[in-house]
């Protein structure tokens, strides 16, 4: 990288608006995680019917129905684009472990998307996240390798599953912080992490079925994690247990806005 670009991507990265921004960001991921929550939990008691989606995509239209919708999803819009540009930015620049520049880079696309999923939720599109795994597993699938692909991705879930949950349990997340955040805050991670661990379990799992059964409408997002686990024994229990949990990571979410290390 020569030194311009290395130059302008300091400047970015250290610009007081990408660091607004991105706390801004942690704040919309809060909120969203709330919002997910308390979908996971009228899913697991049929209140209102349980027919939205305990999604990104739920929680998305949720918020859009509200009356100061429009408003909140373009602010999500600027938090997630300005989230993206600081991580992107460490993964270009940053001086540190190979490892979390690889992380801070996948971070950066991942927030990439959420920003143009929102955007397409401001247009009026009412997309569904798992049609969209749906579509991308069956895209892998039909390529070269597909099911081994698909195999793989089942496999990297399950990592970054076991990856949340040690980071959780070990609190962990505490490093991403300049300062302790208090002890609410811990609680509220350590139960956060862990409860998203356990999502991304059965997610994991659902990639390795479609995998060894060829079939792409197998593989399954948040959503589908979400109400498996209403379907085992004393379901709506356990769902509403991980439904709170990913409320605390909401909680924890306030806390990294005020905290992170930007």
């Amino acid at each position: 990288m020569n030194s311009s670009v290395t130059s302008a991507a300091h400047q970015a990265g250290n610009s007081p608006l990408v660091e607004w921004g991105a706390r801004l960001g942690y704040v919309v991921v809060g909120l969203l995680h709330l919002v997910i929550a308390w979908i996971g939990i009228k899913v697991a008691w049929g209140i209102g019917g349980g027919s939205k989606k305990a999604d990104t995509s739920g929680a998305l239209s949720t918020i859009a129905s509200s009356g100061t919708g429009p408003l909140l999803l373009w602010i999500s819009v600027a938090g997630f684009l300005l989230l993206a540009v600081w991580q992107l930015t460490e993964a270009a620049v940053a001086h540190g472990e190979t490892s979390d520049r690889v992380k801070a880079g996948a971070k950066g696309v991942m927030y990439l998307f959420f920003a143009w999923t929102t955007f397409r939720v401001t247009q009026g599109s009412s997309g569904s996240s798992e049609q969209q795994t749906e579509d991308f597993t069956a895209g892998l699938m039909g390529s070269p390798f597909g099911r081994l692909l698909v195999g793989v991705l089942g496999l990297v879930v399950l990592g970054i599953a076991g990856y949340h949950v040690v980071k959780g349990w070990k609190k962990k997340f505490l490093e991403d912080l300049r300062e302790h955040p208090g002890d609410w805050a811990v609680h509220a991670g350590r139960v956060g992490y862990v409860a998203k661990g356990v999502a991304l379990v059965v997610v994991g799992f659902f990639f390795l079925v479609a995998a060894v059964q060829a079939d792409p409408d197998k593989a399954q997002g948040l959503d589908g994690a979400l109400k498996t686990l209403k379907d085992q024994p004393f379901g709506p229990v356990l769902l509403t247990v991980v439904a709170l949990g990913i409320a605390a990571y909401g909680v924890y979410s306030f806390a990294r806005a005020r905290y992170a290390r930007v």
